[in-house]
């Protein structure tokens, strides 16, 4: 469902993307909308704008040209700096989101980032980060929200396909730091969980794979809000996803810095990788026995 990009295939999409109608498609309509409040604002170029909101150049270029209708955030920016409708443009959004297809555009951004990085720092308070989820635990976090078994192989499917990224030859550096409460946390069966810890005890012996535990006495740490993951690529922003009621991603530098900045102080909470690996390993067996 969704493959890795290489420069070719992200070429043609970026020349698809600048082809697409108004007139079929909400995102596009949105984008040329967009173009015109910029425009009329005195913006001439999509990097004057990009400098007025704070955000990369790419973020102006994909909304305008509908490959990525803006998020939340991004829109507000928008209509505030060329002094456009917000409430009228913020229902354009949501048709445009909603065209999305099964995919939507703010984890088509993320997915994008995820593809291009050379690192990916994930925290995770709460469940195991999808790229190191065995399709059972996955299986039981689709079923939990209330997805019928087909829809929630269709997810599983898609999920575990999205972890190829990690078994390339050029695999991204990944550091993952999980609060001590994930390994104690049922999700499925005990015997789903054993499984689970195993597999990330084996992945974290790769040599590009990282794995850090805070541990429950540290009590109260820096990352506690939530999880956030950070995407870095060459040449393009880092790029920022937290999860709420709904994921969202940002590229806003000062966010993406805040973010970073709370990675460093959740890590410092963290046991050191062999320790955090020999603890892994000791609650998978321990789940074996329940």
């Amino acid at each position: 469902m969704w493959q890795e990009t290489s420069p070719h295939t992200a070429t043609v999409a970026t020349e698809a993307a600048t082809m697409r109608d108004p007139e079929n498609s909400p995102a596009a309509f949105l984008g040329a909308e967009l173009r015109r409040a910029r425009m009329a604002a005195g913006f001439s170029s999509q990097d004057a704008l990009a400098a007025r909101l704070g955000f990369d150049r790419t973020v102006v270029t994909k909304a305008e040209t509908g490959e990525r209708p803006p998020t939340a955030e991004v829109l507000a920016a928008w209509c505030a700096a060329t002094g456009v409708d917000e409430e009228l443009f913020a229902r354009l959004a949501v048709l445009a989101r909603r065209a999305d297809g099964p995919v939507p555009s703010w984890f088509e951004s993320w997915l994008e980032a995820e593809r291009e990085a050379h690192t990916l720092r994930l925290w995770s308070p709460l469940l195991v980060p999808g790229l190191l989820q065995t399709g059972d635990y996955a299986r039981a976090l689709f079923i939990a929200v209330g997805m019928d078994a087909d829809k929630a192989d269709e997810h599983v499917a898609a999920r575990l396909e999205r972890q190829a990224i990690l078994d390339r030859p050029d695999p991204p550096n990944l550091l993952v730091i999980l609060d001590e409460a994930v390994l104690h946390r049922l999700i499925g069966s005990p015997q789903v969980m054993a499984d689970q810890l195993a597999h990330i005890a084996e992945m974290s012996e790769r040599p590009e794979i990282i794995v850090q535990v805070v541990p429950a006495d540290v009590g109260a740490n820096a990352g506690l809000s939530g999880a956030f993951d950070l995407a870095s690529g060459d040449g393009g922003p880092q790029v920022l996803r937290m999860e709420a009621v709904e994921d969202v991603t940002a590229e806003t530098r000062s966010l993406v810095r805040r973010a970073a900045n709370m990675f460093v102080h959740v890590q410092a909470d963290a046991l050191p990788q062999a320790a955090s690996r020999s603890l892994i390993a000791e609650l998978a067996e321990q789940w074996k026995t329940r």
